[in-house]
């Protein structure tokens, strides 16, 4: 199969995966540990090469020369919910990944975690973890990304970084944001809403009528089906949404007051396809939606990546 090819770590849910594939890469494997989170990949894409194992274990080599590393490393290291620990919290798996570079040697990695990784106290680890990537041969680079500039209803300022070998490096330049504004709250979910005959949406849609908040997916130590903490609950309540806890179904014709989202359009704000599956209990499909790289950023970098590789493919091809 031509193409160029994609090895995914900590893969979740598929946001990150669906984005790239999207973008015209071909994944030939996709590391996760949790199983609700595999059976979810798996049964959206039964072909996809998924691997159930701790990243700890896991041997890149047979994957030596991928085109792309991609990886949503555990963000509590990083967050300021997960008292940012850093080095010092066990859930830091950026030993690992450069472990796996080193035996994978892909021509391009990315890595998303929380805009807290770019925090004034983790300088130093940013900088010594792209000067280990400059000794393996790699130009790096952060950059901090607002899931709204790339057509997500909702915020989500995330920190990506993206190294290229040095060699083909000059080829990448970062996505530009979107021309169209991300749609409102109430647009994306109107058919949803509306869909048990919920008579209130007309009144409810002049609450709604702007992006989201974050959505807060949780952690498996901390975090249940709901919207986050106090203040981002505060925050969807000025969306006229009850954010303390997730609906089994849409609010009924007769419903009153404010309505909570269903899992289906909290997927939807996050910027999935309507038909993608999550498997598991309320508590792990959230968790796997709320923890997801929305799609379309992860295509939007993609895009880039597959743009810069192909470019220097076409090079030493015609050299």
């Amino acid at each position: 199969m031509d193409g160029l090819t994609s090895l995914e770590l900590c893969a979740g849910g598929g946001g990150q995966a669906l984005g790239l594939e999207r973008a015209g890469f071909r994944h030939v494997a996709l590391v996760e540990i949790d199983e609700n989170a595999c059976a979810s990949l798996r049964a959206n894409r039964p072909r996809w090469n998924v691997v159930p194992q701790d990243l700890k274990e896991f041997n890149a080599k047979p994957y030596r020369g991928v085109d792309l590393l991609a990886a949503g490393l555990p963000c509590p290291p990083f967050s300021r919910a997960g008292k940012q620990l850093g080095h010092s919290d066990e859930r830091n798996l950026f030993p690992e990944a450069l472990r796996i570079i080193q035996e994978c040697k892909p021509r391009a990695v990315m890595i998303e975690n929380v805009r807290g990784i770019l925090d004034s106290l983790f300088h130093d680890f940013r900088k010594q973890f792209k000067s280990d990537l400059s000794k393996l041969g790699y130009k790096a680079g952060w950059k901090l990304l607002n899931a709204s500039d790339f057509g997500v209803s909702q915020l989500r300022p995330r920190a990506i970084l993206i190294a290229v070998r040095k060699e083909e490096a000059g080829e990448y330049s970062w996505p530009r944001r979107s021309f169209a504004p991300a749609r409102p709250v109430s647009e994306i979910l109107k058919e949803e809403m509306i869909s048990r005959g919920w008579r209130g949406y007309g009144r409810w849609s002049k609450l709604a009528n702007k992006i989201a908040p974050t959505i807060v997916g949780g952690s498996h130590k901390h975090g249940g089906p709901d919207l986050g903490p106090t203040r981002a609950r505060r925050a969807w309540a000025e969306l006229g949404v009850d954010g303390l806890g997730i609906a089994n179904e849409a609010p009924s014709r007769d419903f009153s007051g404010m309505p909570k989202l269903t899992l289906g359009m909290v997927a939807l704000l996050q910027g999935f396809p309507p038909n993608w599956i999550f498997c598991g209990g309320k508590t792990s499909a959230y968790r796997q939606i709320g923890n997801a790289f929305p799609p379309p950023v992860a295509r939007a970098l993609g895009r880039q990546i597959h743009k810069c590789l192909s470019v220097n493919l076409a090079v030493r091809v015609a050299s």
